[in-house]
């Protein structure tokens, strides 16, 4: 049996931060990784691509430190990433339109709410009626998109903090992605002398107050005072026997039941290269009636409705963004099928044949987070229960299992790589605040 001092489960942007902090406080580290990579939900990737493509996170959304921090002492510059938002809707473009009707009426509702409610709830009881369906449809639209949560079970509180901050910060891109930032604080920890272990699932863990046994996959097993579980929410809250669960010996009903009340959401991410911008040619414009040169962000009602450009830099990358429960619904669907709904939204959207578009391109790439063992969705939102479900899991298990996941992070910039970072950080500083 090996042994080590702290023992980390998964190496995405949680696990490598508390990784890194224990490092740097001197601390023997073992990371494990179901994966053949470091990373979680931050991947890049080339082939085709004429430079890296983000299959995940890929913004710094407003001035969020430990992110910023990070980069700057990485020696990585935050490029910025703020561009034009464009609208379409009833085959008309609009330029910065509101995402919902009558956004400050919907906000003083909200404001006026004592007690917490879902969305759906929220709705039915303030805007019922077929005079308000088109607002209840704007709702959920948003809230699918950007929180890729489910309005029947996501806080009306989390949406009143939203709608109150909406397009307040400024947005970054990380030079060359999120990637390089990964393996900064990688090679922290392996200067540090630390092992991070691929393709090794853990299956078990048998714990008591200040001693457990971790047993991977590979029937290995290694022992340590403390173990920080920084596993995707997802993961934790599949079924038993699902790839990727891990076994407590003993359980954890309490903090089973806290994993189920926060929410955790569906993506579906298409990347697609085109031999050209033909969102800036003249066709473009005409039906725009202004340049899309300068577009960034483009909202639609198609069935793939969301897509992003690179701006403010001009190359031929558009990535389309399907949330919430119909990107759910769509987790077993074959990549060439949604490829061709992303082709079809877009052709839709600027009268170009989809058969045209897919032969002007140059590589596409579909990612299904929610079909992924070791991720099984998106990033986490608010459900009414969860406050109380955060803190049950920020207290650690007979100070020996400590958990660790941008589903903890409480503030402004949550289901971010900031959230994931944060939570890391705080969890080995628990760690390290427990004398051995």
């Amino acid at each position: 049996m090996k042994s080590t001092d702290v023992i980390i489960i998964g190496a995405g942007a949680a696990g490598l931060m508390a990784g890194y902090t224990l490092t740097k406080a001197g601390k023997k580290v073992t990371v494990f990784e179901a994966r053949n990579r470091t990373g979680g939900r931050i991947h890049a990737i080339t082939g085709n691509f004429t430079e890296p493509a983000e299959l995940g996170a890929e913004f710094v959304h407003g001035n969020l430190p430990v992110t910023l921090g990070l980069l700057q002492e990485a020696g990585i510059i935050a490029c910025n990433a703020d561009a034009d938002m464009w609208m379409h809707q009833n085959g008309t473009f609009e330029k910065n339109g509101d995402f919902i009707d009558g956004q400050d009426i919907i906000l003083d509702k909200l404001n006026n709410l004592e007690e917490d409610m879902t969305v759906y709830d929220f709705m039915q009881q303030n805007f019922p009626g077929n005079e308000f369906t088109k607002m209840r449809r704007q709702i959920t639209n948003f809230v699918s998109g950007y929180d890729t949560a489910n309005v029947k079970d996501a806080s009306a509180f989390a949406l009143r903090t939203e709608v109150s901050h909406e397009d307040e910060n400024p947005q970054y891109r990380p030079q060359d992605g999120y990637t390089k930032l990964i393996g900064y604080l990688e090679n922290i920890c392996r200067k540090g002398g630390n092992d991070i272990i691929f393709k090794a699932i853990v299956k078990k863990i048998i714990w008591k107050h200040n001693y457990a046994e971790v047993t991977t996959n590979a029937n290995v097993t290694y022992k340590a005072n403390k173990v920080i579980i920084a596993l995707p929410l997802g993961v934790l809250q599949a079924p038993e026997n699902s790839k990727g669960i891990i076994q407590f010996i003993p359980p954890l009903p309490q903090y089973n039941k806290a994993f189920h009340d926060i929410g955790f959401g569906a993506v579906i991410k298409i990347l697609l290269e085109f031999n050209s911008t033909f969102w800036e040619g003249d066709a473009a414009t005409k039906l725009a009636g202004a340049s899309l040169s300068h577009m960034g962000y483009l909202f639609t009602e198609e069935e793939i409705p969301t897509y992003w450009t690179q701006a403010p830099r001009h190359n031929a990358i558009l990535t389309g963004w399907l949330g919430g429960p119909a990107a759910y619904a769509k987790k077993d669907t074959p990549d060439d099928i949604i490829l061709h709904e992303a082709l079809q939204s877009l052709g839709t959207v600027f009268t170009i044949d989809s058969t045209v578009l897919k032969n002007n391109l140059a590589a596409w790439q579909v990612v299904n987070w929610t079909a992924k063992p070791f991720t099984r969705g998106s990033y986490a939102y608010d459900k009414v229960n969860s406050p109380k479900a955060r803190k049950t899991l920020e207290q650690p298990v007979e100070n020996t299992l400590y958990f660790a996941g941008e589903y903890l992070y409480d503030g402004p910039a949550m289901g971010t790589v900031e959230a994931a970072l944060t939570s890391g950080r705080e969890a080995a500083a628990k760690v390290l605040k427990i004398p051995e």
